[in-house]
């Protein structure tokens, strides 16, 4: 799953950026393994965010686009950085015949996304005359 940021591309050190992912909910995929018709179901369970500062957050929502805050990031210095999300699925596995087989906790990480965090830094002029 991909990362959703907001302000899009870029933000500010010391602000709110606003991460979310598609919410694809529990995935039903029907895939033909060896002749044998299995549907594979995938359980969303947690979402452990990598902010590309060296912290993540894990939380049990994909996240909402503005005006949610539901999951936020603050940096604390300007940078280059690269996002991604972590999406640990409970799955199992039904075929014809066979019991269901189920596989907890498997993480997929998602492609990474490019962030710019900058500084605003303020600046005293003198009013216009």
């Amino acid at each position: 799953m991909t990362v959703h940021v907001q302000p899009k591309d870029r933000t500010l050190v010391n602000m709110e950026t606003i991460v979310y992912t598609d919410d694809k909910g529990i995935t039903t995929v029907p895939v033909n393994v060896a002749g044998i018709n299995v549907i594979v179901t995938a359980v969303p369970r947690n979402y452990t965010w990598h902010f590309g500062d060296g912290t993540s957050k894990t939380t049990e929502s994909p996240g909402k686009p503005y005006p949610s805050k539901e999951i936020t990031h603050k940096y604390m210095k300007r940078g280059d950085l690269r996002l991604s999300v972590t999406v640990t699925y409970d799955a199992s596995f039904d075929a014809p015949g066979v019991p269901t087989r189920y596989l907890p906790n498997i993480p997929i990480t998602g492609p990474s996304t490019p962030l710019r965090v900058r500084e605003a830094v303020p600046v005293l002029v003198d009013p216009p005359r």
